[in-house]
């Protein structure tokens, strides 16, 4: 990390601020209980009564919290919060984007509306969040645009095109933020965890019942439960590294996909042929 992108040290007693967006369950909220104590927290999410208990649960044990109910694919509604995160605080300094729905299926199962909201969620909220962020930390000189995409997003498994979609644009988003961002301060993460164990199946587009089944017991059968996770990503942003993998394995994939990408897509298409098999 240059000098330059290190963040001024917080005056003393007054702790940083801190958005997550689709803060109302699965990582985001344990993002949010995790912070708790390190950061003032607004928590945005659609989901308004998950929110308002989420807040008042954090209150309880002391947390500074601001639920805004908004959603990230609505460019006006994620300016007007981070204004109402302003004109609370005066300043953001970490924003992560966490909020995101799942797809899965054969290419041709998910029809133009269904993409369009995976992506309108999935990367154009990302890309709202950025913009409404930067203009506070720009100014401040200091902060750090956190974005959660998905290991898929790397590895590319066969009957996920719509989502591996996103979170590769996702990634590839962060990777070119940190580039034009350098030396301003602001820094720029991504997040790329593999499966772990959360209700993302709950939050898909239209999905076929088999391959919404298959999710679900990828997302039962991960090893990982999303507390262990959340303390994993929080510890990291310390360092401010473009590249965050909560897990061993996430980083073993993302190696190997790197050193060599034929055998890692040969891989792959073995998968489909399996799949294709149990259709």
């Amino acid at each position: 990390m240059n000098k330059a992108d290190t963040p001024p040290a917080p005056a003393a007693g007054v702790k940083p601020v801190m958005l997550i967006t689709g803060a109302a369950g699965g990582l985001g909220r344990a993002l949010a209980r995790a912070a708790a104590r390190q950061y003032r927290l607004a928590l945005l999410d659609q989901r308004d009564s998950a929110g308002v208990a989420l807040a008042d649960e954090l209150r309880q044990g002391g947390a500074e919290v601001l639920f805004l109910n908004a959603d990230v694919s609505d460019e006006r509604q994620m300016r007007q919060a981070v204004e109402r995160i302003e004109r609370r605080w005066g300043r953001l300094d970490v924003l992560i984007n966490n909020a995101g729905l799942a797809a899965a299926g054969p290419f041709e199962a998910l029809d133009n509306t269904g993409w369009q909201t995976l992506w309108n969620v999935n990367v154009m909220g990302a890309v709202h969040g950025c913009q409404a962020a930067l203009r506070l930390m720009k100014p401040q000189g200091d902060g750090h645009l956190v974005n959660v995409a998905a290991l898929p997003g790397i590895s590319a498994p066969p009957g996920m095109a719509s989502y591996v979609a996103c979170n590769a644009a996702l990634i590839g988003l962060s990777e070119a933020l940190a580039a034009e961002l350098e030396g301003l301060g602001v820094a720029v993460s991504v997040v790329c965890p593999d499966w772990f164990a959360s209700d993302l199946a709950r939050h898909m587009c239209d999905s076929d019942p088999l391959s919404r089944a298959r999710l679900e017991r990828a997302l039962l059968r991960a090893p990982d439960p999303v507390e262990r996770l959340a303390a994993h990503i929080l510890k990291a942003l310390a360092s401010r590294p473009l590249y965050i993998f909560p897990q061993p394995e996430a980083q073993r994939e993302w190696r190997r996909k790197r050193r060599n990408p034929l055998r890692f897509v040969r891989r792959m298409r073995s998968l489909a042929r399996r799949l294709r098999r149990y259709r």
